[in-house]
This record gives structure tokens, sequence and C-alpha cells, in this order.
């Protein structure tokens, strides 16, 4: 029943993120946009302790630690979002963090497995990459971070799958048209 329970959770959360940053794109003032990224963001930090959660008990330890360092990069939506300028430069931090997290996680990785042992690995470090890529160009307000989430949609989805988390590998199927659309409708503009 928790099982179930943090699958609702955080997928739920994770489908919203998505949902208003489609929104968001479609936007037909700054103000609406800004209260969308604003949205996405939040909901994005709402679902996190589920993810974290659920991959630290299946020892996903790279994906447990790209998603709990990505909270710097949510910070950083959040805060670009609610300003209108935006100095990354006083933010650095932010970016040494996240780096700090994934140097953090493949270590736990490698130590738990003895190296680059198997797949769901390699699906993790898919999820890694297009997690923070894509969150650190889309805080940046460039759309190439959408072809980056559509990368981490669909390791998440197919680690997912591997570990019997049906409710989460369909939300980041789910995910992908909602990223897909965000994307298309960037583009136009």
């Amino acid at each position: 029943m928790l099982n179930l329970l943090l699958q609702l959770w955080g997928g739920a959360f994770y489908l919203l993120n998505k949902f208003f940053f489609s929104r968001a794109e479609r936007a037909v003032s700054v103000q609406i946009q800004r209260s969308q990224l604003i949205l996405a963001w939040s909901c994005y930090l709402v679902g996190l302790p589920p993810w974290v959660f659920i991959f630290i008990s299946e020892r996903n330890w790279i994906a447990a630690a790209v998603e709990s360092s990505g909270v710097p990069a949510m910070i950083m939506g959040l805060i670009a979002a609610r300003q209108e300028q935006v100095s990354f430069h006083q933010h650095v931090w932010l970016d040494y963090l996240a780096r700090l997290m994934v140097v953090v996680g493949l270590g736990l990785s490698f130590y738990d497995f003895g190296g680059l042992t198997t797949l769901n690995q390699v699906w993790e470090l898919g999820v890694a990459a297009g997690f923070l890529v894509g969150t650190y160009l889309l805080a940046r307000q460039k759309a190439q971070g959408y072809f980056w989430l559509v990368v981490g949609n669909i390791s998440a989805a197919a680690l997912m799958m591997r570990q019997g988390y049906f409710v989460l590998m369909a939300q980041q199927l789910l995910s992908l048209l909602l990223v897909a659309d965000a994307y298309w409708v960037r583009k136009r503009r």
C-alpha cells in the first residue's frame, strides 16, 4: 500500500510539473508564464521525496543523488520565475552543488556494485543526464532542455519498469507527451 501511495504522490506531482511547464509555454503574458513556472518548479519539489525514497530503497544511488541534487536547479528555476532579471552568476554555488551530488551518486553506485555492472546503472545514467542537463537548461530558458528531459523520461520509465513500479513508468511515458508539447510550443514562438 505504501509503495502505491508513494508512486501516486511522486508520479502525480511530476506529471503536474510537466503540465505546468506546457502551460507556461502557452502563456499569453509574462505574468501568467511566471505563475505557471512557479507552479511547475513547486510541483517538482513536492513530488521529489517519494522518488528519492523509492530510488534509495532500490539501491538506485545515481538516480537518488541526482534527483536530490536537482533541488538547486529547482530553486534556481523558482528564482528565475520570480525575478525579471536573474544573474545566474549570483547562484553559481547551485551548479557546484549539483555537480558534487553527481560525483557522490556515482561513487556510491560504483562502490555498492563494484563498478558499472548492471543495466539499471546504465538507465540511471540516462536519468542523470536527462534530468540534470534538462532542468539546468530550462532554468536558463533554453528549449534544448526539453530534449534532455525526454532522455531522462525514457530512462526513468525503463528503470521503473524493470523494478516493477508501473505507475511511475506510466507517468514517465505520459510526461513525454507534455514535454514534446512544451517544446513545440516554445519553438513556434
